[in-house]
């Protein structure tokens, strides 16, 4: 499987960058340092690379709020990493650490 996200209205699809992050472990998506162009709707595309067929999730609205209030967002750090990740000398190993909120 791989994902992808939309933004607003396909074919805008959201191009990975210094703020933007779509996990193909999990297929969340990642904002850093959200601006006020980031508004709008996000639909997730997963394609099963296999048979190349894609299911779209429903939309999901981001909203810029400016009373300062983060709800349930509040700054926390997620890590995933095994105890041990056994690798053969010369490969490359790819562990995630995203801090969230604000």
């Amino acid at each position: 499987l791989t994902y992808a996200w939309i933004f607003n209205e396909y074919p805008s699809f959201v191009q990975q960058d210094s703020r933007r992050f779509v996990s193909q472990e999990t297929g969340n998506l990642y904002i850093a340092k959200v601006e006020s162009s980031d508004a709008g709707n996000y639909t997730c595309v997963v394609t099963n690379t296999v048979t190349n067929s894609r299911v779209l999730g429903p939309p999901t609205p981001l909203v810029l709020r400016n009373d300062g209030v983060m709800g349930e967002y509040e700054p926390k750090i997620e890590v995933q990493f095994p105890e041990t990740v056994p690798s053969a000398k010369g490969t490359t190993v790819k562990l995630e650490c995203f801090a969230l909120g604000k």
